[in-house]
């Protein structure tokens, strides 16, 4: 039988937990619904199975809007949260900071993504992150877009970013280390090369990408090998999967999240968005092998010429940092 004291804090936990979720009126299920965590990589760190996108969160206009949602999500069990220097010129890291204030800083793990290919570059960037994110550590940095041949030699030659990433761990400001892409398997793979101990990495995984130039395929069973955490983006494809009219908004998560990643990295810019998304994480349900042949099937003819994920097969979806930074107009 639970004590008195037992009985009490579980009262004050429940009531606060409605009293937090009372604020955004969201649906009865958001109260009483778990979401699901992975684990992080090689690490004990845990961290929600729906990841909340920070490029979209600045998307919305209104200052307050965006912080009130930021702060929804995180009372809904999203824990982690994504961003990157260069969002919104730095307003997507600046609402976060803002979001983060009066306890919520320490409810996350907080990831921002970086363009310094050279040491100086990445600290001064980190720099700026730190302080538009109100915080004194980092809990996942990485180097971002990593889509051009070259990247990984500058970022591994002397004076590289991974000196940057390497001086930022010993002093405390962050603590994992990963990198990002969505151009080619192949500049994962020679990233993965190198020698260092990557903690993360992030990716495309959606059900075109199983067919046509394949992280899941290429890049996800290394990462599982040598226990670092995958991290899924893209798994609407920027809005391009469901354009091909082969798959559901459910589907397309349900699939991503039956992948053995820590986190579905999700873009929501409104809060009909962030219930939709929060519900399927919650009643989520793997696949199983004979709906995800299915799936695939009918998605196969969509996959093929890479149409549809055209952040691999155009430029259009190289940031303006990276292609100055390549001397690209």
């Amino acid at each position: 039988m639970k004590s008195d004291s037992t009985t009490r804090r579980s009262f004050l936990k429940h009531t606060a937990a409605a009293a937090a979720l009372s604020r955004f009126h969201v649906p009865a299920w958001a109260a009483d619904g778990t979401m699901p965590t992975r684990r992080f990589g090689r690490t004990d760190e845990k961290v929600s199975l729906l990841g909340l996108g920070g490029y979209h969160i600045a998307v919305i206009k209104d200052d307050e809007e965006s912080i009130s949602m930021i702060r929804e999500a995180i009372d809904l069990g999203v824990t982690f949260l994504d961003n990157a220097w260069e969002y919104h010129s730095g307003r997507s890291e600046e609402l976060m900071g803002r979001a983060l204030q009066d306890g919520y800083r320490e409810k996350v793990f907080l990831m921002t993504k970086h363009h310094g290919r050279d040491k100086k570059t990445a600290m001064q960037h980190l720099e700026d992150s730190l302080r538009r994110l109100k915080t004194d550590v980092i809990d996942l940095w990485q180097f971002h877009e990593i889509v051009y041949d070259d990247d990984p030699e500058m970022i591994f030659s002397e004076g590289g970013g991974i000196e940057a990433a390497i001086r930022a761990k010993e002093q405390g400001k962050v603590r994992y280390i990963g990198f990002t892409g969505h151009k080619d398997p192949r500049h994962h793979l020679e990233m993965l090369s190198h020698d260092y101990e990557w903690d993360a990495v992030q990716m495309p995984l959606n059900v075109l990408d199983a067919q046509f130039r394949s992280f899941a395929h290429e890049v996800l069973p290394i990462l599982q090998f040598r226990g670092i955490a995958p991290l899924a983006m893209k798994t609407m494809g920027g809005g391009n999967v469901l354009r091909s009219k082969t798959a559901s908004p459910e589907e397309c998560l349900r699939y991503a999240m039956s992948l053995p990643v820590a986190t579905v990295i999700s873009g929501m810019q409104n809060r009909e968005l962030l219930h939709q998304n929060v519900a399927i994480a919650k009643q989520f349900q793997p696949l199983g092998e004979n709906d995800k042949e299915i799936l695939l099937a009918k998605t196969r003819e969509a996959a093929l010429t890479g149409e549809f994920e055209p952040f691999k097969t155009t430029t259009g979806y190289d940031g303006p940092i990276g292609r100055k930074l390549h001397g690209i107009g």
